[in-house]
């Protein structure tokens, strides 16, 4: 029989999907690895049980504790997940900017919830860095996770979706690509791949008011260019530790308007209704293909985050969507 013991067991292990209409005049064969098949419903599945069995391992993490965790909604869903099945109690801090589902959706795990403003520099204290840092140390018997330092974050990529990427296309993976924000995904699975073919092309994806592009680039980046925006799940305005830009070929940016559009696009002609992350990174592949055709002999694999469901009530809302000047 199959028969999991527990929902957890069942991360991982994803399909890739080839892309037929959107990418059709493109020669090479594109495919999404599309992770809404783990539990939680995204890729951050994989790094949230790493996080907390790392914690539990180097004793951070006690029985009866309690996960404390800065996200935009996508790691509390996994790292509530985990916590029911390991008896740990989670509190997450969030901001304005994400949908309203993903903080419902915390708290229908059972989780606590602090909804924090966007437009704070990391540092302040009511920024969620910053609450979720401060409830740390408050609370007895916790640990803020902090994934975009804990380096357990790349390490799950390195162990879990690198292997499978590889084991899937039979090794002949010419080129990854993937929205960044933590910059986990990228450089966890990114190294793996390398390891086995140095040739293959890693590529992320970043949208306009992020520094990742511009520090990936020169080292450095100029204050004016941190703005707000709309696209959720990718860009930040530090660099994480999770980063290896060593491991990144090219990093392409895309407009929030084009990650939305594109994002209804998959759902409308692909069938797969994924998250507003994955957008960008199918505009993104578009993008760079203008500016580094790809070959016939070339297989691409987009890494899609995480499901559509979360984004029902904006980037699948028309009313949203004109109100914001994407649509007529």
């Amino acid at each position: 029989m199959q028969i999991f013991n527990n929902i957890i067991e069942t991360i991982g292990n994803t399909p890739i999907v080839k892309l037929n209409k959107i990418t059709a005049h493109i020669p090479a064969l594109i495919a999404a690895k599309v992770e809404y098949g783990n539990p939680g419903n995204s890729i951050k599945d994989r790094m949230a049980l790493k996080m907390i069995e790392d914690a539990e391992k180097d004793g951070r993490l006690k029985p009866g504790g309690t996960i404390i965790e800065c996200t935009s909604g996508n790691t509390g869903m996994g790292l509530a997940i985990v916590g029911i099945v390991k008896g740990y109690k989670c509190i997450f801090t969030t901001t304005t900017k994400q949908s309203k589902e993903k903080a419902d959706i915390l708290r229908a795990l059972g989780a606590e919830v602090y909804i924090c403003p966007t437009n704070v520099e990391p540092e302040d204290p009511e920024s969620y860095y910053s609450v979720a840092k401060r409830l740390a140390k408050e609370i007895p018997n916790s640990v803020w996770m902090n994934q975009y330092d804990n380096l357990s974050n790349r390490t799950a990529h390195y162990e879990s979706t690198g292997p499978e990427i590889w084991k899937q296309t039979d090794g002949k993976i010419t080129h990854m690509i993937v929205g960044i924000g933590t910059g986990g995904t990228i450089c966890g699975t990114g190294k793996f791949l390398k390891e086995q073919n140095p040739d293959i092309k890693v590529w992320g994806v970043d949208t306009y008011g992020s520094i990742l592009k511009q520090m990936h680039e020169t080292g450095t980046y100029d204050p004016k260019d941190i703005h707000s925006y709309v696209t959720e799940g990718i860009g930040e305005d530090f660099v994480p530790q999770n980063y290896d830009f060593s491991v990144i070929d090219y990093i392409e940016k895309v407009g929030d308007k084009e990650a939305a559009l594109m994002q209804r696009r998959l759902a409308k002609e692909e069938g797969l209704f994924l998250g507003n992350s994955a957008g960008s990174a199918v505009q993104g592949l578009l993008q760079i293909h203008e500016k580094f055709p790809l070959k016939s002999t070339d297989l691409v694999v987009i890494i899609t985050h995480d499901h559509g469901s979360r984004y029902v009530g904006k980037f699948f809302n028309d009313d949203w969507m004109r109100e914001k000047g994407y649509l007529e």
